[in-house]
């Protein structure tokens, strides 16, 4: 079977299961209908190993307890939006304020946090699972009935696609992300720091206080930000920087190259003891790097403590507080328009 199906529990009275999905080389990813979230993804190291890189918990009370939004699909709208307020067409939209005076990872009870509908495929490109979930209008703040689809495809050739989609009835902002936390050593193996990163960006957004950006992208040459080539994500954390002091450490948005809706290189990370390597594209316009400043003393899976930067995030999304930021790419959802994005995780191994 490629597919397998377990009982996590009941929520709000609608059962949670997750989905065991099993491509042909042996790679595993579990999905929970809790979130939509990623659980686990079991890869093989440089010598056929396998091990699961996800950070996670072990149970559903984990999850539900947990404010880290670990491996969970994030919305109405990822990352920030500031004064949890924008203006669409003249009318202003009050959102619930969850960090500080900031509207955080679509609220207080966001889509890392409902129970969705899951569907099961099979597919000649590998198993998928498909999640629905419906968005009232007013949730959160938000205008409109949202309908959200996200699909996880676990292909033959060791890629995790992650697909989103959504449509509304009535004008209102979207963007979406998947807010896994990676440690390609294993995900009880301690710091991510010597992970070596490559991010396809020449800009960052600069963030001022509460991480809301400024409006200006930053060149990323001659400053810590510079990952065009291969950088331990630890290299420069140590570095007399402001924007690493407003972040403490990464926790920035990066405008990636190329085609905005294009599907195009984002990120590549090599963990060198293990040699696995994670390659990243997507459609989305920018990615952030967030390096796991907040972890602490976590209980993870399998009894592991998830410390401070023992796992890092590459969410791909549309820059933070992009409704009050009109030189971003709009993140406005038209009534009848589709919401569409794409983003690739292709496993491989590095030689010695």
């Amino acid at each position: 079977m490629t597919i397998v199906e377990r009982e996590l529990g009941e929520l709000d009275g609608r059962r949670v299961a997750s989905f065991t999905l099993h491509n042909a080389r042996g790679v595993t990813a579990q999905i929970a209908s809790y979130g939509a979230t990623l659980l686990s993804l079991v890869v093989p190291d440089r010598d056929g190993v396998f091990s699961d890189v996800v950070l996670g918990f072990d149970d559903l009370a984990g999850y539900r307890g947990s404010r880290s939004y670990l491996g969970g699909i994030i919305g109405r709208y990822a990352n920030r939006i500031a004064g949890a307020r924008f203006t669409l067409d003249g009318v202003e939209h009050r959102l619930a304020a969850n960090h500080g005076p900031n509207h955080l990872h679509g609220g207080v009870r966001g889509f890392d946090k409902v129970v969705w509908r899951a569907a099961p495929r099979e597919t000649p490109e590998g198993p998928a699972l498909a999640l629905h979930h419906v968005s009232p209008d007013g949730d959160e703040g938000y205008p409109g009935t949202l309908s959200v689809e996200v699909v996880y495809t676990l292909r033959h050739d060791d890629v995790l696609a992650i697909e989103y989609s959504a449509t509304t009835d009535r004008d209102t902002v979207v963007n979406l992300t998947n807010h896994a936390y990676w440690n390609l050593a294993g995900h009880a193996a301690g710091s991510i720091l010597d992970h070596q990163l490559v991010l396809h960006a020449e800009r960052f957004a600069v963030a001022g206080p509460g991480l809301i950006p400024t409006g200006e992208l930053r060149p990323v040459a001659g400053t810590p930000f510079d990952f065009r080539t291969a950088t331990p994500i630890g290299a420069r954390l140590a570095a007399d920087d402001e924007q690493l002091r407003v972040g403490e450490g990464y926790d920035h948005s990066f405008a990636l190259d190329g085609a905005v809706g294009a599907l195009r290189p984002a990120a590549r990370v090599v963990e060198p003891t293990s040699g696995r390597v994670l390659e990243l594209s997507t459609t989305a316009p920018a990615l952030q790097l967030y390096t796991g400043n907040h972890l602490g003393a976590t209980r993870g899976k399998a009894g592991a403590t998830y410390a401070r930067r023992t796992g890092f995030c590459l969410e791909t999304q549309h820059f933070p507080d992009s409704p009050n930021q009109p030189a971003f790419p709009t993140t406005t959802l038209r009534a009848g328009a589709r919401y569409h994005s794409t983003t690739l995780h292709r496993f491989t191994v590095a030689a010695r």
